[in-house]
Order: C-alpha cells, then sequence, then structure tokens
C-alpha cells in the first residue's frame, strides 16, 4: 500500500469516528435537556413559557457541537491538508 492510500483511508476512518463522537455526545445531551425540561414544567406549569425559552437557547447550543463535527469531518475528507505533503 502506497502513502497516499494509507493518508485516505485514515482520513476516510478518522471522519467517521469524528461524525460518531460527535453525534453521540449532542445527540445524548439533547435527550436529557428535554427530559429534565419535560419534568420541570410538569412541576411548574406556570413557568413552562420561560423554561421553553431557555430550553430552545440551550438546545441550539449543544447543536453547534453536532455541526462543528461536522464540519471537521468534512474539512478531513475534501480539504485534507496532509494530501499536500504526500502529493509533492
Amino acid at each position: 500500500m502506497d502513502k497516499l492510500t494509507i493518508v485516505i483511508t485514515a482520513s476516510i476512518i478518522t471522519a467517521g469516528l469524528t461524525m460518531a463522537a460527535g453525534g453521540f455526545g449532542p445527540a445524548r445531551s439533547l435527550g436529557e435537556a428535554l427530559t429534565k425540561a419535560l419534568d420541570s414544567i410538569a412541576r411548574q406549569p406556570e413557568a413552562s413559557a420561560q423554561i421553553m425559552r431557555t430550553l430552545i437557547v440551550g438546545m441550539a447550543l449543544i447543536e453547534s457541537i453536532a455541526i462543528y463535527a461536522f464540519v471537521i469531518a468534512l474539512i478531513i475528507l475534501f480539504a485534507n491538508p496532509l494530501l499536500e505533503y504526500i502529493v509533492k
């Protein structure tokens, strides 16, 4: 196997692991946030508007982690800086 094949294979595996880790963490956090928000609304229904507003802002921040992981995976796949050292 030549160097280019090894780097491309490692890049594909790394991008897959990045998306797996970057998707699992936020998905779990979103589920826990929703569970706790629903529990809080069940305890205090009069505060539901404030809880929902805070929940949506928090979920947007959590989801940004998954978007960052997606962007990193795309950079690894399509704009891999290591390839220019191998192709020389």
